[in-house]
């Protein structure tokens, strides 16, 4: 593409941000609107097929009509120099999986904040048809002040498509990453995404990936029937309520996963407020949350399916030698005014009820 300065008489290509298997990107300048933007450019291989020029049009315009502050805006689509070309937000900053690298992991509250902004965009596709099929670190941008977008649903799929008894040959999805069923060449449903972003929590929490293996049918393989290595062995500090929204969201069958990222970004922020007010409570009123000492460490359903074990908040403690004398006084003018009217009652009786002589 070195050739190739200018697309579409509008669009300047500044310089390389990143390539791939399917497409460069590029920071570019839109002459026309004097704004900085970003420019995935298609490889030739790619674009010389007339179907799949097509499905890339069609999934550019699904990804056109998003519209969250968690998602990377997508503002045009082109085809020039032989090459397709999508138009789409410029966002400075970094990707999650060069932060991940560099730090080695995450806290606790760092990686809520960011996979619970995940969710909310994920879960805003959800509700728009879309499954993204490739949430992956390397598609997370990170603002300089911690804001997450997920970018490149290019690949997405509508919903309305998609037959649930469908298979296909093609396999959806970054093998480090991709869910059991895409693993098996099954269509991607809503909790597809929701087992990716999973193992980005589990990446984060862990610092390292729940499978690793040297070829990606043996990661395919993992996926569908080994499990992970409890998170808390690698990382101690992790609470066992949190692990178990992990165990939960890992699960191997869709239907017992969260069947959305919104309803994974509702629970994860229910654990964080209560994260929070365990830290921040005074001496006497911290949550108890579940003690490793004190197994089982989780509830089950009947069909043994881990659930979180819910947060109690302890009562304040309360002083046993501690008098209330307001009480007690009050008390004792019930007392006297009860006994006062003992006579009266005995006087009226014995007016109407004399004694015999």
């Amino acid at each position: 593409m070195a050739e190739v300065t200018t697309l579409n008489n509008r669009y300047q290509l500044d310089e390389i941000l990143g390539s791939g298997g399917m497409a460069i990107v590029y920071r570019a300048s839109d002459i026309m609107l004097e704004r900085m933007v970003a420019i995935k450019v298609l490889r030739q291989d790619f674009t010389r097929d007339p179907a799949f020029r097509e499905n890339f049009r069609q999934e550019a315009k699904a990804a056109a009509n998003l519209s969250h502050q968690n998602i990377v805006t997508v503002h045009d689509f082109g085809f020039d120099a032989g090459r397709l070309f999508i138009v789409m937000e410029y966002v400075p900053g970094t990707d999650l999986k060069s932060l991940l690298k560099q730090s080695g992991g995450l806290s606790i509250e760092e990686t809520l904040d960011l996979i619970i902004q995940a969710c909310a965009g994920v879960g805003y596709a959800h509700r728009a048809g879309l499954v993204h099929c490739d949430i992956k670190p390397q598609n997370m941008l990170i603002t300089p002040e911690k804001h997450l977008k997920v970018v490149d649903f290019g690949i997405a799929r509508a919903l309305a498509s998609i037959h649930p008894e469908e298979k296909t040959e093609i396999v959806w999805g970054s093998p480090q990453y991709f869910s059991p069923e895409q693993a098996a060449g099954a269509a991607p449903s809503p909790a597809s995404d929701v087992y990716s972003l999973g193992v980005i929590m589990y990446e984060a929490l862990t610092g390292q990936l729940p499978f690793t293996a040297e070829s990606g049918t043996e990661l395919a393989r993992m996926h569908r029937d080994v499990m992970p290595t409890a998170p808390r062995i690698l990382n101690p500090s992790i609470p066992p309520s949190l692990e178990q929204i992990l165990f939960k969201v890992l699960a191997k069958e869709p239907a017992t996963r969260y069947r959305t990222a919104d309803q994974l970004g509702r629970v994860l922020e229910n654990f964080r407020q209560q994260y929070v007010n365990r830290i921040d409570l005074p001496t006497g009123l911290e949550p108890m949350l579940p003690s490793t000492h004190h197994p089982p460490p989780f509830a089950q359903t009947s069909q043994g399916v881990p659930l979180p074990q819910q947060v109690e908040v302890a009562k304040p403690r309360v002083n046993p030698l501690q008098v209330d004398w307001v009480t007690i006084a009050l008390g004792l003018l019930a007392l006297i005014a009860v006994g006062g009217l003992i006579p009266f009652f005995l006087w009226v009786y014995f007016i109407y009820n004399p004694p015999i002589r």
